[in-house]
């Protein structure tokens, strides 16, 4: 790095502080004679003698050891000669020790034409110390790959260094006396001398600082971090600023690069929390646009094969045949025109798709799909009409992806993406991303789509298992009801049962567990008890006999009540396998827990079963049900059962029909357990 100066600004620099300062350069003139004739302050300073001692004295009698006084002699003729020597000679200080200086000496001559000798004199440690620190500083600013550069106060290149000058493209000698924006407009000009004047003005260093462009070395935008730092002379003086300067473009696209792959791997990991979180067909796609937006997409669309969504199978979409989906998710950025929501397949509607179009191509070859940049032509095979196609293009669509739902090796469906307020195309990474979205997501669906199909099946065969129960009883009023759980279908049951004039069996169960299983119990119990009523038991007995038969059945274990009305007598009796108590509201607006004595559920064995006989007056209601009715996972089951008497005590409705659904309603409306339900009611004499 060369330095640069005006003579003028030369003339400014020499002040006290400088480069002789520090070397504490001494000088001494000595006559033809050799005796002292000049003594500086500074030679007093590095070999202690005073100008009374020196001046006059012979040079080599009083500062040159015996033995050196052959050789400073010969270098003294020399230099009288005209010759000039620079090197480090031993001088004695006044302490009687010996001190290394260095000289450069010359001869002069005063007006008489007779020979004096100057010599320029500095303690050789000194001089070597300051050396290495220049040759340190030489080496360090020509090596290093760290741009350096230095500017006088008025912002005008003074120097800069090889590594700059490979950055800026252009050599010193372009640059010195010129400002940055002269020889570099393509920088952030403004910006880099509103730093450099802050840094002049208060003397606190700016590091780190970036700038976005390119030089002459490069017509392509790079980033460059730069760090300024103020230049002031020992006394405190503004000599200028200098400036260090990296290149972290490879720095800056490796962060960021690790910024998109920690975002990318959050998006994941939300993914997974916020995709599945039901066994619900529909809420599952919901979720996962939802994910999609706005970490992917400004809008997704989930479409899934009719087939998954009516009948829980899967249809490959083979050949040229069209493909028949329903819209089951849509979700949109904030900020998005009515139009583009407009423009996409309704959720919940059925379409049919072309063989042409992207969606049906997606799902036949199950290989993402990408349309990096949207035009006229390419929208035709995205959107399903002309006029969606120019509201997705009036609305800003410019990048579209298709990927194929697959779970289990067959393709369920696609998930479409858009951009529009982004204005980056979709690429591989996003393609990556996106996949990886759906590949989870697909595998959430499909298990929606088993459950939904076991579910299915379980409630048909539920269903078809519970007894068409009469509406009116010899003296008695009956209301049943069973809704299954929103989520798996149970084991719950219920049945009433002729037995002779004035006699009726009552039966509310619930086998324990969940699906196909469960309600195929359900339908052996259930049959067993209805076989077992015909044989007249009493109710002890039956559910004895129904514990025997729940025995061989594996692992089932169930709860039962199993009552007689009898109205001849005006009474019920009733016995219970571990279930919950009746209820029996009477006329008089009491209603209360039947005491039934308690009994172990059937398939434990070993237990003998209790009996209670309660009175049934004309007017009384008998309440048996599961425990689906009253249990949750807020509150305490004994808190349900409070509930459920207080409402007996003044059913809402004027019929037994308008309160069995008035107290589903008001109880479970949308129950996580199968509920069944028995309401008997005793008939006032006509």
């Amino acid at each position: 790095m060369h330095g640069y100066a005006t003579p003028h600004r030369d003339e400014t620099l020499a002040t006290p502080g400088g480069l002789l300062d520090l070397l504490h350069v001494a000088s001494v003139v000595l006559d033809a004679d050799g005796r002292i004739a000049l003594w500086s302050p500074a030679m007093e300073q590095l070999l202690g003698y005073s100008a009374r001692e020196a001046l006059r004295q012979r040079a080599d009698t009083l500062l040159v050891a015996p033995e050196n006084r052959p050789r400073a002699r010969e270098l003294f003729s020399q230099v009288r000669a005209g010759a000039r020597w620079a090197g480090v000679f031993p001088l004695r200080c006044r302490d009687g020790g010996e001190r290394a200086v260095e000289f450069r000496t010359m001869r002069l001559l005063d007006s008489e034409g007779k020979p004096h000798l100057l010599g320029l004199a500095a303690d050789a440690m000194t001089v070597r110390g300051v050396e290495r620190d220049l040759a340190l500083s030489h080496s360090l600013v020509n090596q290093t790959p760290v741009g350096i550069a230095v500017f006088d106060t008025d912002l005008r290149w003074i120097g800069v260094n090889p590594a700059l000058e490979r950055m800026n493209g252009l050599p010193e000698s372009a640059l010195v006396g010129r400002r940055i924006g002269e020889v570099l407009p393509d920088l952030d000009v403004e910006a880099i001398e509103a730093r450099m004047r802050h840094v002049l003005e208060t003397g606190r260093s700016l590091l780190d600082q970036h700038t976005v462009g390119h030089t002459a070395a490069d017509t392509q935008a790079r980033t460059y971090s730069e760090s300024y730092h103020r230049i002031e002379d020992t006394g405190g003086r503004v000599l200028g600023l200098a400036m260090a300067v990296l290149d972290v473009t490879e720095r800056q696209q490796a962060a960021a690069e690790v910024a998109e792959a920690r975002r990318r791997l959050a998006v994941i990991a939300d993914a997974g929390a916020r995709i599945g979180t039901t066994l619900d067909l529909d809420q599952t796609a919901r979720e996962l646009a939802d994910v999609a937006v706005p970490h992917v997409a400004d809008l997704a669309a989930v479409d899934l094969l009719e087939s998954v969504v009516a009948l829980g199978t899967v249809t490959p979409v083979i050949g040229d045949s069209p493909a028949e989906f329903r819209a089951l998710a849509l979700a949109v950025a904030p900020g998005h025109p009515s139009d583009v929501i407009r423009a996409a397949d309704p959720v919940g509607e059925l379409a049919t798709h072309r063989a042409s179009r992207i969606i049906t191509r997606c799902v036949r070859r199950a290989r993402p799909i990408l349309v990096e940049r949207v035009d006229e032509r390419s929208m035709g095979r995205i959107a399903r009409d002309e006029s969606a196609a120019r509201a997705f293009l009036a609305a800003g669509v410019h990048s579209y992806l298709a990927l194929p739902l697959v779970a289990r090796g067959s393709v369920l469906g696609t998930l479409s993406l858009y951009r529009t307020l982004n204005e980056r195309p979709f690429d591989d990474q996003d393609r990556v991303l996106a996949s990886e979205l759906a590949a989870r997501a697909a595998i959430c669906i499909d298990n929606a789509r088993l459950y939904g199909r076991e579910r299915a099946t379980a409630l048909t065969l539920q269903r078809s298992l519970l007894p068409t129960t009469p509406a009116r009883r010899e003296g008695l009023d009956i209301v049943a009801r069973y809704r299954p759980a929103l989520s798996d279908v149970g084991g719950d049951w219920y049945d009433v049962l002729p037995l002779g004039p004035g006699r009726t069996g009552l039966v509310v169960g619930d086998v324990m567990g969940k699906g196909v299983q469960a309600a195929a119990i359900m339908g052996q119990l259930s049959s067993a008890a209805r076989a077992l009523a015909r044989l007249d038991l009493e109710p002890a007995e039956l559910l004895r006999h129904l514990d025997d038969i729940a025995g061989p059945l594996g692992d089932a274990i169930a709860t039962c009540v199993y009552g007689v009305c009898d109205l001849n007598r005006g009474t019920c009796t009733l016995s219970s396998a571990g279930h919950l108590p009746p209820i029996l509201a009477t006329g008089d607006g009491t209603a209360h827990l039947v005491d039934v004595p308690g009994g172990v559920p059937l398939g434990v064995g070993g237990v003998d079963f209790g009996t209670v006989e309660v009175d049934l007056a004309p007017g009384s209601l008998l309440a048996l049900y599961t425990d689906g009715l009253v249990e949750n996972r807020a509150d305490p089951i004994d808190t349900g059962l409070a509930t459920l008497t207080r409402f007996l005590r003044s059913p809402s409705g004027t019929s037994l029909e308008q309160t069995g659904d008035a107290l589903l309603n008001a109880l479970r409306p949308q129950p996580d357990d199968d509920v069944a339900l028995l309401l008997v009611r005793v008939r006032a004499p006509a």
